[in-house]
Formats: C-alpha cells, structure tokens, sequence
C-alpha cells in the first residue's frame, strides 16, 4: 500500500491575470455625463504605469482627448506627457453599474516593474460632477496570499475589487 500525503504551506503562487472590478454609481442629478475614469500603478517614488483610460473616443477631432486633464493626479503623473490612446488600454467612457478589468500581469511593461510596494489608483472626474481617487495598497510583484483587496469610493466611485487568476 502507498501513504499519500499532502503539505500545505504557506507558498505564494504567481498569478497571469489581474481583475479589477469598478463600480460606476447610479446618480440622482439632473445632468448626468459618464465619468473619465484613469486606472494606474504607482510606485513609492510616484513613478506611473498605466492600466486603464476611459474617456470620450468618438468625438469629432479628438476633442474627448483635451478633457483627460481634468483627471488631475492622473495627468501630473502619467497624461501630460504621454501619447493618447494607449494602446490596448483606451476605450470609452462607462456609465453607472459594475465593469471588470482584466490585465494581463505578463505583459512586457508590467514584468519589468521592480519589486515594492504601490498603490493600485483609480481617479475618476466627471463633468457638472465630481472628481475622486481611491488608493489600493499592494505588493509587487502579486501573490495570491494578498487577495483579495477591495476599498469603496464614496461619490463618483463605488466599490472596488481587486483579484488574481
């Protein structure tokens, strides 16, 4: 006969995908737009990688592009100096219920992040609206041990949930 045993230990497995769940209130208002919303990692030293942009794409002239500084942190930190649509992160505004994210953690420009701590940003600023940011704290690289990770805006942004697959 054979003995079979199983250890289980406190070993973190690596994770492909990271999804981000963002719930985009429903507001009572007379004049409703669907917000610009800016989804980025941030390293301690305040350097920007981009995750997600969701703004207004199918104006005439790229007009919806010169509203993206009003997602204020964002453009300090990553939008003032880059080119608009990044590509394969662009796409248009969301209006009010949940929408999910998948970003995929093996691709070349996340890889070659350095190990640490970050914040998970998301800034959302929607016009004769509000403007808010909700910060996540998390390691890099990820580890399954850590999730999941959730916080809740309290005006522009609803709940947020942060898991891996």
């Amino acid at each position: 006969m054979f003995a079979l045993s199983i250890v289980f230990s406190n070993v973190s497995v690596a994770a492909d995908k990271l999804l981000i769940d963002v719930e985009m209130p429903r507001m009572n208002v007379a004049e409703y737009h669907k917000p610009y919303v800016a989804i980025w990692l941030e390293d301690s030293n305040r350097k920007a990688t981009q995750i997600a942009l969701w703004y207004d794409l199918d104006m005439k002239d790229n007009e919806g592009a010169k509203w993206l500084k009003d997602i204020r942190q964002w453009w300090r930190r990553i939008g003032r100096s880059s080119q608009q649509p990044f590509d394969g992160l662009t796409s248009a505004t969301k209006g009010p219920g949940k929408h999910s994210i998948v970003v995929d953690l093996t691709s070349k420009h996340l890889q070659s992040l350095p190990k640490g701590e970050y914040q998970l940003r998301i800034e959302a600023s929607r016009e004769v609206g509000g403007k808010e940011v909700v910060n996540i704290p998390l390691q890099w690289p990820v580890k399954s041990s850590d999730y999941p990770l959730s916080a809740s805006g309290s005006t522009e942004l609803g709940s947020i949930k942060v898991s891996i697959d």
